[in-house]
């Protein structure tokens, strides 16, 4: 893993990686020494694509030395609770998709369906999510012209990541399906559904009614 670290203002330490696996992997590893009080005093760490962000620290260049030397164990998808995600795959470009994937609309359901993803980062709009998971292989194109507008709960595909739009927007993402489920209620604690590290399923359904156990 490379590791390479930049000083944000006085207290903050931008900390980038060779790919988002890493990132990811820091991050957990960051949250379970933070937990175990293992950490320095930070107010924020802010996963993205390739880096991570530290903001709050007291003296950011100590971290920095001491990072080469860490261990950082691969990322581990844990046992923790599943949020469940009912979808319609209804999205106007899954045909384009399967296309793509080189299988019928039903099979790229069932390989979209059949995945465990994980919240990687949260970015774009409060609520959105970027969710790793599918195999390189599944990997999509954004498209070329966004289109002006993407209708809320729209579930969709860009590159390696999945995402669903918590309001309406423009957007390039390939949309493959709609889902009921609220993505940011500021009257829920947390307000995002999904959130750094989450691990997330997606229900095929016909009428949009959540299967049990499932998000509201």
């Amino acid at each position: 893993m490379t590791v390479r670290t930049l000083p944000v203002g006085e207290h903050g330490l931008l900390i980038e990686l060779d790919s988002g696996e890493a990132a990811e992997a820091l991050h957990a590893e960051l949250l379970r020494r933070a937990a175990e009080r293992r950490l320095p005093a930070v107010r924020e760490i802010v996963p993205a694509a390739r880096t991570v962000f530290l903001d709050g620290l007291a003296d950011p260049g100590r971290l920095a030395a001491e990072l080469p030397g860490w261990r950082i164990p691969p990322l581990d998808r844990g046992d923790s609770e599943i949020v469940e995600v009912p979808v319609r795959y209804d999205g106007p470009d899954l045909d384009e998709v399967a296309q793509r994937w080189g299988v019928t609309p039903e099979e790229a359901v069932r390989i979209h369906s059949g995945a465990e993803f994980r919240v990687a980062f949260c970015g774009f709009a409060p609520g959105f999510g970027y969710l790793t998971g599918l195999p390189e292989r599944f990997h999509v194109p954004r498209h070329a012209t966004p289109r002006t507008r993407v209708p809320v709960g729209s579930v969709a595909l860009a590159g390696g990541y999945t995402g669903v739009y918590p309001r309406s927007s423009p957007g390039g993402w390939q949309l493959i399906g709609t889902t009921d489920a609220v993505l940011w209620d500021t009257e829920r604690e947390p307000a995002a559904l999904f959130t750094p590290g989450t691990r997330v399923r997606f229900i095929p359904v016909s009428d949009g009614a959540a299967p049990e156990g499932a998000a509201p």
